[in-house]
């Protein structure tokens, strides 16, 4: 579905078109702070992790989905809608009724009920929840998943640590990662393989072997005289690209047996949420999977009628299939969006930009199941107890998966934060 509805602005138009990736020549960006691969070692942090891999789902509902129409409703208040608010598996717990599946998955997940990020611009809404900063023009700070990748994947591990799913994503890398390097820059991709990962069929197993002798032969001449960030990036790149073409498999959902791909759903969405199971449980450590056309600036409770009750049985499915696993206690699953949308409705029965009263989902690894933290006044226009903000769901994040928020990363001999150090995570929701 087209987004006519939405706000039409620059941040939003440029993620109608897959924002966030794509962009195979990006991976060169912020080199010049990372002074090449070999400097960056792994924080002291994560000696403290299980010996168990640790993963993040993110699931970024593109545009702010209403926090009343899903985590929060509102019912019979003069901002609540037209929709009833439903009992959920945790006693107490009400969630919208668009979604049924997720209210009988509410005991392995929880809510957070008070977020104020005052931030109601698309791109920089988004940049606060991806970051757990603000965006300034003197800093650039790494995405969540390039901060996941780099202090929880495995070393040799020969998939990307840091991956995205949306409609359209084709392998390149984009310029996510900041000063921890194109190593842990995301890889986009649109639900199956990337592109040009087969070798061709005219080409022998001998002669692709003597065709990489030669190149790494090169390479390492060049490098003698010449290396630098861009050489050591381009050649890391590279050498993952044949990693990933052995295993280019483990990047097929046609490979699940019929009935996980009807559990799931064949749409989209659906099949990219099966494809980040698929790939965490391949050793992959942060995927982001993008469900789109929730900036409902007109026909707010049509649009979110449709869109959740595509949401609503894949996320339902996915949370199922981790804890069948055994996965749910090493997997982090958020759901999040820029910010929600406004209490009021308008004129065209849409409700607008609202960044300071509302609501994300999150659960597993070791987070608490079933709680619910933060309130919102009676009609959801403010929030009233336990307030949060970006930076407290960036450290919440990461202490979720075990590690210490207060580490630095070693860049260049440069200690650099690996969360704001003026925040801190939210401990009563983390074991």
């Amino acid at each position: 579905m087209l987004c006519d509805y939405a706000c039409r602005s620059v941040d939003h138009r440029m993620a109608r078109r897959d924002f966030l990736g794509g962009l195979a020549g990006g991976m060169a960006a912020g080199l010049g702070a990372a002074g090449g691969l070999g400097v960056l070692t792994r924080p002291a942090a994560a000696a403290q992790l299980s010996k168990e891999q640790k993963s993040v789902i993110c699931i970024y509902l593109n545009g702010g989905a209403s926090q009343l129409e899903t985590w929060d409703p509102k019912p019979k208040t003069d901002t609540g809608g037209p929709f009833r608010a439903i009992p959920t598996s945790v006693p107490g717990m009400h969630i919208s009724e668009l979604l049924p599946q997720t209210a009988r998955v509410m005991h392995h997940l929880a809510l957070i009920r008070s977020i104020n990020t005052n931030e109601f611009d698309h791109g920089l809404g988004l940049y606060c929840m991806l970051h757990g900063r603000r965006q300034t023009p003197a800093s650039e700070y790494p995405e969540l998943g390039a901060v996941a990748a780099r202090a929880l994947a495995p070393e040799n591990s020969g998939l990307p640590g840091h991956v995205k799913i949306y409609p359209g994503g084709t392998g390149g890398r984009s310029a996510d990662s900041a000063y921890l390097g194109p190593k842990y820059s995301s890889v986009a991709l649109g639900g199956g393989p990337p592109d040009n990962s087969r070798r061709p069929d005219g080409l022998s197993d001998a002669a692709d072997l003597q065709r990489q002798r030669l190149r790494r032969s090169i390479d390492a001449r060049f490098a003698q005289r010449r290396r630098t960030a861009m050489t050591d990036a381009y050649t890391q790149n590279y050498e993952q690209a044949l990693d990933l073409m052995k295993r280019r498999d483990v990047f097929d959902v046609t490979k699940e047996p019929a009935a996980q791909l009807e559990r799931y759903g064949k749409h989209d969405f659906g099949r990219h949420c099966l494809l980040a199971r698929r790939l965490v449980e391949h050793g992959v450590t942060y995927v982001q999977v993008f469900h789109t056309n929730y900036d409902t600036h007109n026909e707010n409770f049509n649009f979110h009628m449709q869109q959740l009750g595509e949401f609503d049985g894949p996320f339902a499915a996915l949370v199922t299939d981790l804890v069948e696993r055994g996965m749910w206690r090493n997997t982090l699953v958020v759901v999040l969006s820029e910010f929600g949308r406004t209490p009021t409705i308008n004129q065209f029965y849409g409700r607008d930009h609202w960044a300071t009263a509302w609501s994300i989902c999150l659960g597993g690894a070791k987070v608490h199941p079933g709680a619910v933290y933060g309130k919102t006044n009676a009609n959801g226009t403010a929030v009233v107890d336990k307030q949060v903000d970006h930076a407290n769901l960036f450290h919440t994040y990461l202490a979720a998966v075990g590690l210490d928020t207060t580490t630095s990363f070693d860049v260049a001999g440069r200690e650099l934060p690996m969360a704001d150090p003026a925040s801190k995570p939210i401990e009563e929701l983390v074991a």
